[in-house]
């Protein structure tokens, strides 16, 4: 096989429709965009949210809220996730994505109390919640800030 020789799979690849060719095309004179108007014209058309000049509605909508742009983001895990791991098990990011608990790391990892943890681990996370701490070092387990 040569590479003049390759073509697309028969009916995977369809020809791009011709506009403006002529009457018997089907599609030819106004190719398709009807008389006059705005949307006729060439460069016409309206810009996205725009209401005919009446107010549009992300203008009528109050401003609500604030977002800080200098907020961190956590992955959180809780610690019933943390019971799928042995004991004596060092559970960092890398863990906890090769166990597919975690997919991003964000900002860093934070744990958070929710849930019993039953095994002897050492965790090693940016951020705990208080009450995972105790819950972690009530179970014999060690926390690690990274």
């Amino acid at each position: 096989m040569k590479l003049h020789e390759l073509s697309p799979a028969p009916g995977s690849s369809k020809a791009p429709k011709r506009v403006g060719r002529g009457i018997g095309s089907g599609s030819g004179k106004t190719a398709g965009r009807g008389h006059k108007g705005q949307n006729a014209r060439s460069g016409g058309g309206v810009k996205p949210g725009f209401e005919g000049g009446q107010l549009p509605l992300y203008r009528r909508l109050p401003k609500r809220g604030f977002t800080n742009k200098f907020a961190k983001r956590y992955a959180i895990v809780n610690l019933d996730a943390l019971n799928s791991f042995e004991d004596g098990a060092v559970v960092d990011y890398e863990a906890l994505r090769a166990a597919g608990i975690v997919k991003k790391p964000y900002d860093g990892l934070k744990i958070l109390a929710n849930g019993e943890l039953s095994k002897k681990i050492t965790v090693k996370a940016s951020i705990f919640s208080a009450s995972a701490k105790e819950k972690i070092e009530a179970a014999g387990g060690k926390t690690e800030v990274v």
